[in-house]
């Protein structure tokens, strides 16, 4: 493993557990009416012990993988690592930890100063892009369960028309947005609910989710890694670190003799075609529309703040207290009687109307801080990926896009230059 990587991971364990010791300082509350302290209860230190187990099991895959598709380039041993991720993070550890999910407690941390972030999440979190910052995504090649399940079963890979690829692209944009706004908001962890694998993975879950989750491996059959390109959050940020990474996969192990043979190889459509027989569009038009679009960018984004506001009570009903403050107060106007199990709870637990309405009214004033900055995100992003299609590059080889290149190998079986060293062997 590349010694930096090493270096940064230790300088989080080392500040990490200077922030756990801080927060122990203050003494505990002294009652002046006899109360007695329970019993301290040691936490199971195997639960402890595992997480950290997790977390040397990752750093061992990621290795591992890196190693298989930079080095040896081999298709069958990334296959074979993802099985064993499957089986590990997938079945074993019933998708928990989940580098995916960690987005929304690190989200919740950074809002929230309640909350204290457990280690080993910040490490699921950061591991994961750290290599993806050096080597590319080995974390979809290798480690990650939910994309090693979809890897596994798509064996008849279909290509699905540009334009419908380009508007489904977008929807993990929206989806990490949404994520980060509403656990920051202490309001929904809606990776973890509506993940569609977990129930597969734990044999148990809603009944929705798991139909889902089925439906979900059926078409990717045909539709290699659905979840992968079109919903998982995690991957848009994998998407921008892997663009500046130091190495990546290669198509081919030495010079690209644009054979063409891998041009329609990858299902993922990340291959950028090399650029020696492709029509060039002339560089006026290209200068054109990067200043049309470079003009357009903060109109969307400001767009995208402006429209996204205007939902900001619509998203906060989300917010379970939200919700029980409305039923409450539909049944005070005598509108309907409020049943739900909240409500009754609620009436149960001796606090006030007045109480509730100003803890909504606190939730709802931090949806309309947060939602401006989730659609900005969303017009800048929708902005700058349009100004990106105007820039292009000279390229006289076959190469993977890395930003949407899983690092899965598919590839290596279409460049002959591969087939040849292999046969040497």
């Amino acid at each position: 493993m590349n010694k930096k990587i090493i270096y940064i991971i230790l300088f989080f364990l080392f500040t990490w557990n200077s922030i756990i010791y801080a927060q122990q300082r203050f003494p505990k509350p002294e009652f002046e009416s006899g109360y007695v302290y329970p019993e301290h209860q040691l936490t199971n230190p195997r639960n402890a012990v595992w997480e950290y187990i997790d977390v040397a099991v990752l750093l061992i895959v990621l290795t591992l993988t890196t190693r298989f598709t930079l080095k040896t380039r081999s298709r069958k041993s990334i296959i074979l690592i993802s099985l064993f991720s499957l089986l590990y993070f997938g079945f074993f550890r019933v998708g928990c930890i989940c580098s995916i999910g960690s987005i929304q407690n690190i989200a919740l941390a950074l809002f929230n100063e309640s909350y204290t972030l457990p280690l080993s999440v910040l490490l699921f979190f950061l591991i994961p892009i750290l290599f993806t910052l050096g080597y590319g995504r080995q974390f979809c090649a290798g480690a990650c369960p939910l994309g090693a399940i979809q890897e596994l079963t798509g064996v008849f890979p279909v290509k699905l028309p540009k334009t419908i690829e380009v508007i489904l692209s977008t929807v993990p944009y929206v989806y990490l947005a949404l994520s980060i706004l509403f656990a920051a908001t202490e309001s929904h962890f809606i990776i973890c609910k509506y993940d569609p694998y977990i129930g597969i993975f734990r044999l148990n879950g809603p009944s929705t989710i798991m139909i889902f989750g089925i439906l979900l491996l059926i078409s990717g059959v045909f539709i290699n890694r659905p979840y992968c390109r079109f919903l998982c959050p995690y991957g848009v940020i994998l998407n921008w670190v892997s663009r500046f990474s130091g190495k990546h996969l290669t198509i081919t192990p030495d010079i690209c003799t644009n054979c063409r043979l891998c041009e329609t190889s990858c299902p993922y459509e990340a291959i950028i075609p090399s650029d020696l027989l492709q029509e060039k569009e002339s560089m006026l038009n290209s200068r054109k529309k990067f200043v049309f679009y470079l003009i357009l960018l903060p109109i969307i984004t400001l767009s995208s703040i402006y429209f996204s506001k205007m939902f900001s009570e619509n998203l906060a009903t989300v917010n379970q207290k939200v919700r029980l403050a409305n039923e409450l107060r539909l049944e005070k106007n005598n509108v309907i009687k409020a049943i739900s199990i909240d409500a009754v709870t609620f009436k149960e637990s001796g606090s006030t109307l007045e109480q509730l309405f100003v803890e909504e009214e606190q939730i709802i004033e931090r949806f309309r801080k947060g939602t401006p900055w989730a659609g900005g995100f969303l017009g800048l992003s929708l902005g700058l990926a349009l100004l990106l299609t105007t820039i292009n590059r000279k390229r006289d080889e076959y190469k993977p896009d890395q930003g949407k290149c899983y690092s899965c190998g598919r590839c290596f079986e279409y460049c002959p230059i591969h087939l040849e060293k292999l046969n040497l062997k």
